[in-house]
């Protein structure tokens, strides 16, 4: 028996046999080989290591795992001990010295494969320097033994013949190797005390450091391919044949490509696409993407990546839907978003699928269930090379390190497409212009899609990018109908006079959209005027939409909104009553509008779901007076405690101004670059810089490329990501939800229909329950009415009115 059949690199597993260790390392020597070729030529990182970055990466990928050989990692994998206790990549360094040649790959080797798990340096004790640092010769030998010394020898033989059979930069190879143990640990011991000097005594330029990352990022990457058995698509969908298959979908409604759509697929370079509503600005920029793919495949040899970008969950969701519809292929197109296996397994079931069995006896929601995860964990080991998602997935590169880099070395020569970035406040907005600036360093080419975008965000953009890079592509005047009449009221939208107004629609037999900008406003509201809806046309006529409602209670008031209010379903009178949520959730088709004032983009939103498809003459959307208040934990005053004053206060006086007009998205636009340019605008546009420079500052400059940012980690998810909570009635259906299906996975997200959303902050108003891993809050909840207040607390800390 060959003798490295002996040494295991993965434990058995429910679903998987043990793993050999030649064998894990031949496979993600593979997994390197194919993101070699899906990636291409990076030409950053190809300056700083003189054309050898794949080299680097392959090496690695090939030694990432040897210090698997001692004795106590092996009992560990066989279930003889618990732990072994001790660092594995740290032993693989011993390895190196003696495999490759060049002493200047030899240290980038060496970086990649010491912190494929662990950070090299940092504060929080996990880092290898605090780990092994201090650490002599006699102690390494302490730790690491006992080793076969046989095994060591034979590995060492191994992959010398297997990095010369790939044409890799080795020493000779020489049969067999004479690699004692004592040789092994000198060598780990020297190549550690190398690599700390080398990273931790001064900083990295930004190339260097940049490079850094995309190295680990590379070997991560191909580690975790390999060792989930993943493939990476081969092929872009978006090519040659998009604009055939663009002029077949116009064709069936009976359109062909207009002259702003073709312009955009001329472009070679940045794009800034302005279009109105139904002007067919996606189809332009799925034009504009087929040919960046196709230049940047020539120049670069690899299968560029295409990121479709949206800010909101379910206008990602329905892109993809399109996206896939277009290409009439459901594989083809990855949901990168925080939900993206619920998507998948929304579209997998059917109503009736229930809990019924299929022929094998596996519930029919389960099997899905299982589906939708595979599905996801494939678009998170960047399977798809077409992804629809958020702004934020990709803005995760830059927290680096073994968990995040992956993500950054994907990204590189691909193309971006980033729709409704008006939709962004100033701090995510700078982040994201930041974010742009590296995936143009990365060789990637970005695209800004909007209907109305105000001349200083544009400005921002050609600004933040290379000069003279961005082509500007503006549709003509389609003659498209103005779909909306202006109106203002003096008073709130929970005056007596406001409510008054609204009953009078609703007694005339409109469907009548009420928009509030917080939860207390709308439930008031709703309160008021829904008993008298459902008793003149019934229970779903009138419904009540906000944020803090369970996945499933949400799930269905949106189906119902969408069988009585949506653009296909039949016109019907009634009434929904909504928080900020109804501005991109939803495609719905009101009579009128009557709004709470907010900034001019989210107002345009809201407009936009009155008179959709403008198939009647103008509706109206009437915009009530701002209230001011305070908000918990901040400085100055906030519309109804939500948006800041100044944006509002400006918005206001000019639609105040505009008062009985009509309007369309050309006006909004025109709006937006008055508002944008007085004083309001200069501190927008300084705090966007701001932001974008503070992003770059903290999170893009690598100058301690391996250093532990858990720090970094907890800052963005405190800006991007909320939490969610069950509530504690809802304890025994989750854990019951769990256990329905076979796999973990596939049974927590069936259990995650019961998940309240709620903010970041919000974690310390709930109970962290470590069995179920779910956070559960004791509070006052009606599917109709969502969470109305959370108890159990010393004093009750939250009511509907705050903005959580």
């Amino acid at each position: 028996m060959d003798l490295l059949t002996a040494f295991l690199a993965k434990s058995a597993r429910k679903k998987r046999p043990a793993e050999l260790l030649t064998g894990h390392l031949s496979d993600t020597l593979t997994a390197a080989g194919a993101l070699r070729r899906r990636v291409g030529r990076l030409d950053v990182a190809e300056t700083v290591l003189g054309g050898q970055f794949w080299t680097a990466t392959a090496l690695a990928a090939l030694a990432h795992d040897a210090g698997k050989l001692p004795d106590g990692f092996q009992d560990m994998l066989r279930g003889k001990i618990r732990s072994w206790g001790e660092r594995h990549e740290v032993l693989s360094l011993g390895f190196l010295p003696h495999l490759v040649s060049d002493p200047d790959l030899l240290i980038w080797v060496a970086s990649a494969v010491a912190t494929h798990h662990r950070p090299l340096t940092g504060e929080a004790g996990k880092d290898l320097q605090t780990l092994y640092g201090p650490s002599d010769l006699d102690e390494v030998r302490h730790r690491f033994t006992p080793i076969p010394e046989a095994g060591a020898a034979a590995l060492l033989d191994w992959l010398r013949t297997t990095a010369s059979a790939e044409g890799l930069p080795i020493h000779a190879p020489t049969a067999p190797s004479e690699l004692s143990i004592t040789t092994l640990l000198e060598t780990t011991h020297q190549m550690l005390g190398q690599l700390l000097d080398h990273w931790s005594l001064r900083s990295a330029g930004p190339d260097e450091g940049l490079t850094a990352v995309l190295v680990q990022g590379a070997v991560t990457l191909a580690d975790h391919l390999s060792s989930a058995h993943q493939q990476l698509a081969t092929t872009q969908p978006l090519d040659a044949s998009t604009r055939s298959r663009v002029d077949k979908h116009l064709a069936q409604r009976g359109a062909v490509v207009r002259p702003h759509q073709i312009a955009a697929g001329d472009v070679l370079g940045h794009l800034m696409l302005r279009a109105p509503t139904g002007s067919g600005k996606t189809e332009a920029a799925l034009l504009w993407a087929a040919a960046q793919v196709t230049n940047l495949a020539e120049r670069t040899g690899g299968v560029p990546r295409v990121f479709y970008t949206l800010p909101y969950l379910a206008s990602i969701n329905a892109m993809t839907t399109r996206l896939q519809t277009l290409l009439d292929d459901e594989e083809a197109v990855g949901v990168a978003h925080s939900r993206a296996a619920s998507y998948h397994l929304a579209r997998a079931i059917a109503p009736e699928d229930g809990s019924d069995h299929d022929v094998d006896g596996t519930p029919c929601r389960a099997d899905a269930a299982a589906k939708a995860v595979s599905r996801a964990a494939a678009t998170k080991l960047f399977h798809e090379t077409l992804r629809v998602g958020t702004p934020y997935q990709l803005l995760r590169a830059a927290l680096a390190g073994p968990a995040h880099s992956g993500i950054l070395v994907d990204a590189a020569n691909s193309v971006f497409v980033l729709d409704e970035l008006h939709a962004y406040d100033a701090q995510r907005l700078g982040y994201i212009l930041a974010s742009a600036r590296m995936w143009e360093r990365l060789g990637g080419k970005v695209a800004v899609l909007s209907a109305t975008l105000p001349k200083a965000l544009a400005t921002l953009f050609t600004e933040t990018l290379t000069p003279n890079s961005t082509t500007e592509v503006h549709s003509p005047d389609l003659g498209l109908p103005a779909r909306h009449r202006l109106s203002t009221r003096d008073h709130h939208l929970t005056d007596p006079q406001a409510v008054n107004e609204i009953r009078r629609r609703l007694e005339n037999g409109d469907s009548v959209l009420v928009v509030a900008n917080n939860v207390a406003h709308a439930l008031d509201l709703y309160d008021e005027l829904a008993p008298e809806v459902v008793e003149r046309h019934g229970p779903e006529a009138a419904l009540l939409l906000h944020s803090r409602f369970r996945r499933v209670d949400r799930a269905t008031i949106e189906d119902n909104i969408g069988k009585r209010f949506g653009t296909c379903a039949q016109r019907r009178p009634g009434l929904l009553v909504a928080t900020q949520v109804v501005e991109v959730s939803l495609d719905v088709d009101f009579d009128v509008l009557f709004t709470a004032a907010a900034p001019v983009e989210a107002l345009l939103q809201r407009f936009g779901r009155v008179n959709r498809i403008a198939a009647r003459p103008s509706a109206d959307v009437i915009v009530h007076a701002p209230s001011w208040t305070s908000r918990r934990g901040t400085i100055g005053q906030y519309a109804d405690g939500i948006y800041p004053r100044d944006p509002v206060e400006a918005g206001w006086r000019f639609l105040a101004a505009h008062h009985g007009h009509i309007v369309d998205e050309t006006d909004a636009t025109r709006w937006l670059d008055t508002i944008y340019t007085d004083s309001w605008g200069a501190q927008w546009r300084t705090d966007v810089l701001q932001h974008r420079e503070a992003f770059e500052q903290a999170f893009l400059r690598f100058e301690y490329p391996y250093d532990d940012r858990d720090h970094l980690t907890e800052q963005f998810d405190q800006l991007f990501d909320g939490t969610e909570a069950i509530l504690a009635r809802d304890q025994e259906g989750y854990e019951a939800a769990l256990d329905q299906a076979p796999d973990a996975s596939a049974g927590r997200l069936l259990a995650d229909e019961y998940l309240i959303p709620m903010p970041h902050w919000a974690g310390r108003l709930t109970t962290y329950e470590k069995r179920l891993k779910v956070r559960i809050i004791d509070g006052d909840y009606t599917p109709e009415r969502g969470l109305l207040s959370v108890s159990r607390l010393p004093q009750q800390t939250y009511q509907p009115g705050e903005v959580l």
